[in-house]
C-alpha cells in the first residue's frame, strides 16, 4: 500500500454497484480507486463472497448484459483492491455475522468502512469511539 492514500473498507453491495450495476452514484467511488486516491482494504473471505454472489440471478443477469463473466469482475476487484490478511475480531461484533469481516478488517487497519448494509451502519457510534468512521454507500461516493 502506498502511503498517504485514506484506506476504506467497501462492502459486497457497495462493490456491486461499481463493478457490476455501473450505479452512477458509485462512479465517483470509482474513480478514486483508479486514481488512487484511496485504497481499498479487502481480504480473501470478501473475495470469497463476491465470487459466490456473482452467479445470484440479477447479479447474473446484470453480468451478462454487461458482457462480463465472474472472472472478469474478480479481475477487476483484483486490480482495484489490496489483499490483507484476516483480522482478528473487532472489539464490537455486528449482528449480521456475514459483514464481520468487513468491520474487523476495518478496525484492523483504521480505515473507514462504506457500507449499504443496515445492520454496520446500525455500528456507526461503537466503531466511531475506536476512530473508524462509516459511511452510506451513497455519501461516501459523493
Amino acid at each position: 500500500m502506498s502511503g498517504s492514500a485514506p484506506c476504506w473498507v467497501i462492502d459486497t453491495n457497495t462493490a456491486l454497484d461499481f463493478l457490476v450495476f455501473e450505479d452512477p452514484r458509485a462512479q465517483t467511488l470509482l474513480q478514486d480507486l483508479r486514481s488512487g486516491a484511496c485504497q481499498w482494504l479487502v481480504c480473501q473471505p470478501m473475495r470469497d463472497e463476491l465470487e459466490r454472489v456473482l452467479d445470484y440471478p440479477l447479479i447474473a443477469k446484470r453480468r451478462a448484459q454487461r458482457g462480463l463473466t465472474v472472472q472478469d469482475v474478480l479481475a477487476q476487484f483484483d486490480a482495484l483492491s489490496h489483499m490483507q490478511t484476516v483480522p482478528a475480531k473487532a472489539v464490537y461484533t455486528c449482528k449480521d455475522p456475514d459483514d464481520q469481516v468487513f468491520i474487523d478488517l476495518a478496525v484492523a487497519h483504521a480505515a473507514s468502512l462504506v457500507s449499504k448494509d443496515h445492520a454496520v451502519l446500525a455500528m456507526r457510534g461503537r466503531l466511531k469511539r475506536l476512530g473508524i468512521a462509516v459511511m452510506a454507500a451513497v455519501t461516501a461516493a459523493a
